[in-house]
């Protein structure tokens, strides 16, 4: 099972639920929302087999965190992993559109310089923006759009860019959700649940909840839940041999 896109630090109890995907063997990418949150989030994953831990800064916090973008660049060879970043064009946030995009590009210059990195990116209502910038910086071959909401136009030119793409309960649940994963490449598919934003009614998802993704895309994609395992873990394999590290 994989949960390639989790705030494990944000839930109540983050030790908990990091032990119990331990036990499990669910690969976790557990990301962050500031640079200042890095320590904290990546001891969730000390001693741990299947944890890893991205450094971002989500594009909701850009306006008000810019100032740790210097940290962010000092700690990028401590992981092989970026995100949460991106841009964000919803209506609560698009006013912060020019300094998204400046934490945006930094971020993925710096990355660039060092080599690269596989990313988690954040596109909610800003899906061209943010392939403008990948394709700017050289980045989509290794970058995940998680939880997808751009149009079909946007969706075939992210293709066309080589991007891979993660997929939860919570998207797959809508209708436009199933429509857009049905149409990515299967070869460049990830789970993931968002958790513990994302949730199942009252009740936050956690990484368990990655197995009902697998199940809905085994719907989508028309085979049984035990080759879509197979598949999406094969995906995950493709995606690390693309950035050496651990």
């Amino acid at each position: 099972m994989i949960d390639f896109h989790c705030h494990l630090d944000l839930f109540d109890d983050p030790q908990q639920v990091a032990s119990a995907c331990e036990r499990a063997g669910i690969y976790v990418l557990s990301v962050t929302t500031t640079p200042k949150a890095w320590p904290k989030t990546a001891a969730l994953a000390k001693g741990k087999r299947y944890i890893r831990t991205a450094l971002g800064l989500h594009p909701e916090l850009a306006h008000e965190r810019f100032g740790e973008v210097s940290l962010l660049e000092r700690l990028l060879g401590e992981t092989r992993y970026v995100g949460e970043i991106g841009l964000d064009g919803s209506p609560a946030h698009r006013q912060h559109a020019a300094v998204q995009l400046k934490v945006f590009e930094r971020i993925l210059a710096a990355s660039h310089d060092r080599g690269g990195h596989i990313y988690t990116v954040h596109s909610r209502g800003a899906a061209d923006a943010v392939l403008t910038s990948l394709q700017k910086y050289r980045c989509a071959s290794t970058a995940v759009l998680h939880w997808f909401s751009g149009s079909k136009t946007e969706l075939k030119a992210a293709v066309a860019l080589d991007c891979w793409f993660s997929v939860g309960p919570a998207m797959l649940r809508s209708e436009k959700g199933r429509a857009l994963a049905a149409q990515m490449p299967k070869d460049r598919v990830l789970t993931e649940t968002d958790g513990p934003f994302a949730r199942s009614g009252k009740r936050p998802l956690t990484p368990a909840d990655a197995n009902v993704a697998t199940m809905q895309l085994a719907t989508l994609w028309s085979m049984s839940e035990t080759e879509a395992t197979s598949h999406i873990k094969r995906n995950l394999k493709e995606l690390l041999s693309r950035v050496p590290g651990k």
